[in-house]
């Protein structure tokens, strides 16, 4: 996809699948928290946004694969049959903001009835969690703390909705 594009669904009516947010981590830092709040009131009028934080290392073991393991159940307890889920992971597919604002657009024609991204803790996403992703996308080619990839999340999902909507907030 070359700079530029638009998005299939830009300026089309999208119904307006409920959205989640799955985070694996620590209580978040004051300034990550404000701007997720900020995130989550600009696309409350696109559509229903609900944030969940699960407890990193939820066994406190110094194992990691045991924290990974925990986290993965944790995580896949939260998540319904019939949702479409996406897992963000540094290994996924490179997105652009287009792409992100299809997704959203496809995951409302699949008959699901949730939209919900996942984002690990530390060491990243369990097996379970990544066989169910229905897609796996990376917000970067670097390697973001999941406190930075939430707020980067966070944005992208707004600019996708603007795009859709045919909204001047991307350029």
């Amino acid at each position: 996809m070359t700079a530029g594009r638009r998005s299939k669904y830009s300026g089309q009516s999208v119904g307006a699948m409920p959205m989640r947010l799955l985070t694996v981590g620590k209580k978040r830092s004051r300034g990550t928290q404000l701007l997720v709040e900020e995130y989550k009131e600009k696309l409350g009028y696109y559509c229903d946004f609900e944030d969940t934080l699960i407890r990193s290392n939820p066994k406190l073991t110094s194992d990691v694969k045991v924290q990974v393991e925990a986290e993965d159940a944790a995580m896949i307890q939260q998540l319904k049959p019939d949702d479409f889920v996406v897992a963000l992971d540094e290994n996924g597919k490179d997105v652009i903001s287009e792409q992100i604002a299809d997704l959203i657009g496809d995951a409302g024609n699949t008959g699901s009835s949730r939209l919900t991204f996942c984002i690990g803790g530390p060491y990243g996403l369990g097996v379970q969690v990544r066989k169910r992703a229905d897609a796996t996308i990376r917000l970067s080619s670097l390697v973001l703390n999941h406190q930075v990839a939430l707020v980067v999340l966070m944005e992208q999902l707004y600019r996708a909705w603007t795009i859709i909507k045919g909204q001047k907030y991307h350029h």
